[in-house]
């Protein structure tokens, strides 16, 4: 089996490496969109899409997405509009106002 010139020969590996290079990018983006979108409906579309992007690739979802979207109902939190945020000893804690799923995180 021959390869055609001007073809380059990629491995498996480099294949994977490059389509999660791609699947970073691409949850960015919807990270972004998912920030700026007015509509919740829209921008939950957003956070799932990310989300089995994450799941297919094998790629964490970055940290805007995990810290600003709600496990449960996909939803985008926006402090003061879905969500509410409470500083208490050395953790924050945010509520979702639509299924009332707490996240806590710790800061020093």
């Amino acid at each position: 089996m021959s390869v055609a010139k001007g073809v380059e020969r990629v491995s498996h590996g480099q294949r994977r490496d490059r389509a999660r290079g791609i699947a970073q990018e691409r949850m960015l983006r919807l990270a972004e969109l998912a920030a700026a979108e007015p509509d919740p409906d829209r921008a939950r579309r957003f956070v799932s899409i990310a989300r089995r992007i994450s799941t297919r690739h094998r790629v964490p979802l970055p940290r805007r997405l995990r810290r600003f979207a709600c496990r449960e109902c996909d939803a985008y939190l926006v402090p003061g509009r879905n969500c509410r945020v409470r500083l208490e000893k050395r953790r924050v804690v945010v509520t979702c106002l639509k299924c009332g799923k707490v996240k806590r995180y710790p800061y020093p």
